[in-house]
């Protein structure tokens, strides 16, 4: 067989596997063999639910037994293993002509961090508390030394305790009040399930008796007698808060939540007079708090939980401050209450509500308030005394990131922000809120070099459907044109009211430095304009976040920031559920669409209770199980279910074999659809990490790795890569 022919055979072979028959001329055409991509077995299972009927080809990829597969990878079944590797593999193939982009990518962001960077120490009595990076090293190290001079004390080494392991995930670590115990959090699989551990630091001992099935929240009560954590259980959802003493000994159940739907979290009032129970899912909470002078106390109800009412508390000395929504404060209040009657009959208002302005924290110390605000997709800083007068830290740009950080230390009237934009390193201040004096403390370096004048950017704000008005931040080189050429990588999430900060990033450079626009679209269903935005976009109205973003996309093209077919739409997780839908809605917009854990299958997860997060997220999306009108909303517009024969872009869909929120099955499924209904003969590949979850490698220069290789899809898609010779 010549060259000719065996060119022509494999291109036969791809179209005969599933490959699309543009792809396979243009392997002949670039006289390259086309990969033959794996073709997912179609077994169709029939749902009936509500008196609805779909059929799922591809429910066999989710492994009947993945609650043992997130604790332990090894245990996935032998014909889901190999096809999610063979996958891996036809997209390794498919891009392998970026790899020397991907090389070229991570040594320039890796050429960006501090590889000995650390962090601004804590001070807390006679210590301060920091991390650092020695070079080289994937994980950090957390120290402290004596707040009056003298040697370092490594409190734990993550890179020791990360040896031999595929992935290690510190989550949470912290100290008693004492400063004798050191505790903290890994994730040894990127399942989200926690081991906690605690060392006594005089000895330097780990002590025996480890904590597992956690969440990775904890605290020690106030006299450091007692350690608190939130357990998980086998659905990966947290369920009890327990106790027991903090050097070994017997478990106490402290509280059980009943309510599956619910979330689960334990911690200290800034003033160390409580420890407080939170529960809460996304739209209803309830706080429950424990004396300090009796930690083993029976936890009291702050103010029981109502549907649709939010608040979360702290105590300021003498009294109760509690930020919520009650009263139709929609971008919430500020209340007081007396330490010991907190129920809301006895709230009065401290900060009164302001609609627009959403008060999104609130931190304490002994004699001043400080809260942070969003409105407009920026933030401000709010500091107010005990005598009620306030002032303002605010910063005179177009798009910025301004956040409150607070301090260690509830007596001292410092406090502690950061600063920094899309083209602007971070900064960190120590701000005095008596004398308004602010401290310089670190100016994030960037060893490679970085000008902030050869950026510009700027802020515009795309009209939506409904007439709302989408701000979309836009970070550029001065050289790169406005005017259609310049390919653009849009960014959206859009869900849980997380909004998007206009933050600085090292890693996105190594797209703008080479020529693209990168733009944040601000849409609905995250809190960037008020909580209202997100009210507005969840439910009945979820789709406001899909058309905020394809509006974003369009204002870049009538301002010729850019030109459809020239965009790559990029997000994760409910932003890569964002990514399914405007693919599905407007395909033509897009060179390539890159879903990172992307929640895609939303009808199916929705209407399995056995899955960490379905309960908990019923008030987000609505629940399909009962609600028929919540199971026609979600089908309408759920990506996996309304995938069909039309010519989509390119995509680049990614997941993590032991990821808890979005599991691996939906980013699988996903590309087992859309590659046989797509017409364009654009690529569509799927990356498993078979060692990581939610988030991706633990390692930072192994993160960096994965982030390459999106980018390098992002140029790929393009300059359509696949069809060059």
């Amino acid at each position: 067989m010549n060259r000719r022919e065996l060119i022509a055979s494999s291109a036969a072979l791809a179209v005969a596997a599933g490959a699309s028959p543009v792809l396979a001329k243009a392997a002949q055409r670039s006289g390259t063999p086309m990969p033959v991509p794996p073709v997912a077995k179609k077994i169709p299972v029939r749902i009936e639910q509500l008196g609805r009927v779909r059929v799922d080809d591809y429910q066999w990829l989710k492994d009947d037994n993945w609650q043992a597969v997130l604790r332990d990878p090894s245990l996935i079944k032998t014909d889901v293993k190999d096809y999610l590797v063979a996958e891996n593999a036809y997209r390794e193939a498919m891009m392998a002509s970026t790899l020397p982009m991907q090389a070229a990518m991570f040594e320039e962001m890796k050429g960006r961090i501090k590889q000995d960077d650390s962090s601004v120490p804590s001070p807390d009595g006679p210590w301060e508390y920091y991390s650092r990076f020695r070079t080289g090293d994937q994980h950090p190290l957390f120290c402290r030394r004596p707040r009056s001079g003298g040697d370092e004390q490594i409190l734990l080494d993550a890179n020791a305790l990360a040896a031999g392991k595929a992935y290690s995930k510190i989550a949470a670590t912290g100290y008693s009040p004492d400063h004798a115990l050191y505790a903290y959090a890994e994730d040894a699989q990127g399942s989200e399930v926690h081991k906690i551990y605690v060392k006594d630091l005089a000895t330097g001992e780990v002590l025996a008796d480890v904590i597992d099935s956690a969440t990775g929240d904890f605290t020690f009560s106030p006299d450091s007698q007692w350690i608190f954590w939130t357990n998980r259980d086998d659905n990966g959802r947290p369920d009890k808060i327990f106790r027991r003493p903090a050097r070994g000994g017997e478990t106490t159940q402290v509280y059980q939540e009943d309510d599956e739907g619910m979330f689960l979290g334990v911690g200290r009032t800034s003033d160390d007079q409580f420890i407080l129970v939170g529960i809460q899912n996304q739209e209803t909470s309830e706080s429950r708090y424990i004396p300090a002078a009796d930690p083993t106390a029976t936890p009291l109800v702050l103010e029981p939980r109502v549907v649709a009412r939010n608040y979360d508390a702290d105590h300021w000395g003498d009294r109760w401050v509690i930020r919520t929504n009650a009263d139709d404060s929609i971008d919430f209040k500020v209340v007081q209450a007396p330490t010991g009657s907190p129920g809301k009959a006895n709230w009065t208002d401290l900060i009164p509500h302001t609609p627009g302005r959403y008060i999104e924290n609130v931190t304490l110390s002994s004699g001043h308030l400080a809260r942070q605000e969003r409105a407009d997709a920026n933030t401000r800083i709010i500091v107010r005394d005990r005598a009620g007068a306030e002032h303002e830290i605010a910063v005179d740009e177009p798009a910025y990131a301004l956040n409150l950080m607070g301090w260690s230390e509830f007596d001292s009237p410092m406090m502690r922000y950061a600063y920094n934009s899309p083209s602007t390193p971070t900064s960190t201040f120590d701000y005095d809120m008596t004398t308004r004096e602010r401290t310089l403390r670190k100016v994030q370096e960037v060893p490679s070099g970085h000008d902030p004048a050869d950026y510009v950017v700027e802020r515009l704000n795309a009209p939506a459907s409904d007439g709302e008005l989408v701000p979309v931040t836009i970070l550029r080189r001065k050289s790169t044109p406005v005017d259609g050429s310049a390919p653009v990588l849009l960014y959206g999430y859009g869900s849980y009211g997380i909004p998007m900060s206009a933050s600085f990033s090292t890693s996105r450079l190594s797209l703008v430095d080479r020529g693209f626009i990168w733009a944040i679209a601000h849409i609905r269903g995250g809190s960037d304009k008020g909580w209202g935005w997100f009210l507005n976009a969840r439910r009945m109205t979820k789709k406001n976040t899909f058309t905020d973003f394809i509006a974003a996309a369009e204002h870049m093209i009538d301002r010729d920031y850019a030109r459809a077919g020239n965009i790559v739409a990029y997000g994760g997780s409910a932003g890569g559920m964002l990514m399914g839908a405007v693919n599905n809605m407007r395909p033509e917009l897009w060179a390539g669409v890159i879903g990172q854990v992307p929640f895609v299958d939303v009808l199916n997860t929705m209407s399995d209770t056995s899955l960490p997060l379905t309960p908990p997220e019923w008030p987000e999306w609505g629940n399909p199980i009962e609600d028929a009108a919540a199971y026609d909303y979600i089908a309408s517009y759920s990506p996996y279910d309304n995938i069909e024969a039309k010519a989509y872009p390119a995509v680049l869909s990614v997941g993590g074999l032991s990821d808890p929120r979005v599991t691996y099955w939906e980013p699988a499924k996903w590309v087992a659809r859309l590659r046989p209904a797509t017409t364009s003969g654009n690529p569509i590949l799927l990356k498993i990490n078979m060692e990581a979850g939610h988030g991706g490698a633990s390692g930072r220069f192994d993160y960096l790795k994965e982030v390459a290789v999106d980018y390098a899809f992002a140029v790929w898609a393009v300059e359509k890569g696949w069809t060059r010779a």
